[in-house]
């Protein structure tokens, strides 16, 4: 199997980083239309790769296979995309609700944070928690992915987040609007800063017809 790659784009939000085809939806700051408008809740989001080929498969192997040694060699990839420049007080990975976690067996976000937190030597805690469960965000548009996840996390340890710089752990971005409700939540705490860190991305310059089946194999995707 090959070694993935990493994503790269000649235009990109310089927050949230996703690509685009051309310099139009970005203004003169080089910022998307969504983080233009505030409607991101995170800081900055960094990722490995998009979310396709040799990449997409590892993640399915991890996440539905099951194959949890692959947290490490897959850790070790978004450890690579982390802006070296950057320092963060803790990692926070994306909870999921208890009744989907037992029935994967393990939280994919949690065993990616523990193998950044080795190559780093920022911890992890266990700040965010699932209030209650939500529909698959796969499927849904924009708007109605922000209002599924829409006060759906709350955070367990505000001692443990109020003015800390946090780093949030998830396996895959779409829109961001699961990362977006956990950064509210914990900036609500009092975090000073909240960035989002994925092993990949949905990349929206792909062709529609290409991307559909992606999202429905991910299966609620952020």
């Amino acid at each position: 199997m090959k070694r993935p790659e990493p994503l790269s784009a000649e235009f990109f939000c310089v927050i949230c980083r996703t690509p685009f085809q051309n310099a139009f939806p970005l203004d003169d700051q080089g910022r998307c239309g969504i983080c233009r408008h505030g409607l991101r809740g995170f800081d900055a989001a960094y990722c490995f790769g998009a979310y396709e080929g040799v990449l997409r498969e590892l993640i399915h192997l991890y996440k539905y296979g099951r194959v949890r040694t692959l947290a490490r060699p897959l850790g070790d990839l978004m450890a690579s995309a982390l802006p070296r420049d950057e320092r963060f007080d803790a990692i926070a990975p994306i909870p999921l609700h208890w009744r989907r976690q037992w029935q994967r067996g393990f939280n994919q976000s949690m065993l990616l944070a523990r193998t950044l937190s080795g190559r780093t030597a920022i911890p992890v805690i266990n700040a965010l928690r699932r209030a209650h469960p939500t529909a698959t965000q796969a499927g849904l548009s924009n708007t109605e992915r922000r209002r599924n996840v829409a006060k759906a996390f709350d955070c367990r340890r505000p001692d443990a987040v109020a003015g800390k710089r946090i780093l949030l752990i998830d396996d895959v971005m779409t829109t961001g609007s699961t990362a977006a409700a956990c950064a509210v939540a914990l900036k609500r705490a009092g975090a000073k800063r909240v960035a989002l860190l994925t092993l990949a991305r949905v990349d929206r310059r792909m062709d529609v017809a290409d991307l559909e089946p992606q999202l429905i194999n991910a299966g609620g995707a952020s």
